[in-house]
Parts: C-alpha cells; sequence; structure tokens
C-alpha cells in the first residue's frame, strides 16, 4: 500500500482510533473478512485478519463479528474469543469468552415451524438441482452458488419463496442465497442496536459488502442522527456481485477482502499508539 494510501485510511478511521476504548468496530463476515467461495463450508478466515480481530478486540470497547450464518458458524471460522458475534443477522448473540449463545426471545417459538417448513421443501427436485439446505435453527437458507445449473435451481428457489409467503414466514434474499425467517423484524441493524446497548460508544464503523449490510448502514445513520454516536463510519467493501448501494452510500470504499484487511490493519496499527 501507499503512503498515500496509507494515510487516506489512518484519517477514515481516526473518529475511532483516537479514542478506542469508546469505539466499537462491526463488520460482516463472509465477502468482508471471508472470500466468497463456491460452498460456503469452504469459508475460511485468514489468520493474519484473525490476528488482527483478537487485537482490536482487546483494545477497542466492542468488537463483533455481525452474519448471516449462525453463531456456531461465525464463532469456527473467525475463531477468535475477544470478539462478540451476532449470528442470524441479530437473532442470536454470544458475548466475548461466552460460550452460550442468547437467542432473540422473539425468535424461540418459531424454530419448530421454520424446520418444518424445511423439511417440506427438501424434496426430490431440489435435491437434484444441488440446492443445499441450510439449517439455521431459527432460519432455513437454500444456496444454490456453484450448482450445475444456477438458472433453473434460482427458478426453484423462487418456488421456494412463493410457499414460505404463503405460510405466513418471512423470505429475504442474499447473493445466491434465499433465507426463510420468521415474520419478525430481524435484521444486521438490530444487531448493532443490540451491541451498542450494551457497551455506549461515541464512534462506532461497520464493514460490509452484501445488501443484508445495508441495515447496519441504517442503523449507523440512526445512531448518529438522534446524537447516541457522535461519528460512524461506513465501509463498503466492492465485489463483482455487491448492490450498488454498497459503494454508494459508504465513507468509506475498499476493494474485496484485502482491502477491508488493511481497514483494520489501519485501526490496530493506530489504536497502539
Amino acid at each position: 500500500m501507499s503512503a498515500h494510501a496509507a494515510g487516506a485510511l489512518a484519517d477514515a478511521v481516526r473518529p475511532l482510533s483516537s479514542a478506542p476504548n469508546r469505539a466499537a468496530i462491526f463488520c460482516d463476515i463472509d465477502g468482508t473478512l471471508a472470500r466468497i467461495v463456491k460452498r460456503s463450508e469452504d469459508a475460511f478466515v485468514p489468520m493474519a485478519t484473525a490476528r488482527l480481530l483478537g487485537t482490536l478486540g482487546r483494545r477497542y470497547a466492542c468488537v463483533a463479528c455481525v452474519s448471516g450464518r449462525s453463531i456456531a458458524e461465525a464463532r469456527r471460522l473467525v475463531g477468535v474469543g475477544s470478539v462478540a458475534y451476532a449470528g442470524v443477522h441479530g437473532a442470536e448473540l454470544l458475548e466475548p469468552g461466552t460460550n452460550v449463545p442468547r437467542l432473540a426471545p422473539d425468535f424461540a417459538g418459531w424454530e419448530k415451524k421454520i424446520r418444518r417448513f424445511a423439511a417440506e421443501q427438501d424434496t426430490r427436485d431440489v435435491r437434484t438441482l444441488r440446492i443445499r439446505v441450510e439449517d439455521k435453527g431459527p432460519v432455513v437458507a437454500f444456496h444454490w452458488r456453484g450448482v450445475p445449473d444456477e438458472t433453473a435451481a434460482r427458478g426453484r428457489v423462487e418456488g421456494i419463496a412463493q410457499a414460505a409467503e404463503t405460510a405466513g414466514l418471512a423470505p429475504h434474499w442474499g447473493r445466491k442465497v434465499l433465507e426463510v425467517r420468521p415474520p419478525v423484524k430481524v435484521d444486521k441493524g438490530r444487531a448493532i442496536r443490540d451491541l451498542l446497548g450494551r457497551s455506549p460508544v461515541r464512534a462506532a464503523l461497520y464493514g460490509g459488502d452484501d445488501r443484508t449490510d445495508l441495515d447496519a448502514f441504517d442503523a449507523l445513520d440512526e445512531l448518529a442522527a438522534d446524537g447516541t454516536l457522535e461519528y460512524a463510519v461506513r465501509v463498503g467493501v466492492r465485489s463483482d456481485e455487491g448492490p450498488a448501494e454498497i459503494v454508494e452510500r459508504s465513507d468509506l470504499v475498499v476493494d474485496g477482502v484485502d482491502g477491508f484487511a488493511a481497514v483494520l490493519e489501519a485501526l490496530a496499527a493506530a489504536g497502539s499508539g
């Protein structure tokens, strides 16, 4: 990285690094910390990035990974104990240094219905198209990235989305994935508010690459507008598949997971002073 680029990054994160004990760092995992891969179970967070997160977790007031994955998967993928995890877009929360996640009370009664719906949709044609069904407890996900016929798989998944609506459930689209959730308000913005309620800070940064991360951007905007935050820094991780709004609404735009790792490096370097 050039000296000019490094200086620009340092300036962008200064609202946090100037007082790390009153700052929060939030980030998505897939596409932000870990590269997007054909099969989600093959994703990994580079060791250098995990070490950075561990350093930041010990230095800043709050550091959290906010993911659509379950808590168990998010914790396995990142592997850092000094940060918090918000799983299933905020339906689950795991505090630093603990092993038992907390499920949002309004989600608790929906797991059986979600699992029953997933079992009904896991039909022969779904398996023939190699659509992968992921059980996240209160949420089920249907993945078609990398299947032999992505167009046919997408069409079949659209039918699943219609069936979910008919069943009174809530379909949500991501990057080659459909999530079927309870009809309960939950998103990454809710996760941000929940985490900040536990660690009051003056400045917060969020980094993400996908449409669901826009909800976290919304939360930062609202918290800055009402005076809860003095500074809010939105980092957009640019990618070929990501929505244009990620770039349009960001205070800082970086390219891919390497670009976001550079942001973490700047936060770690500045915070050490």
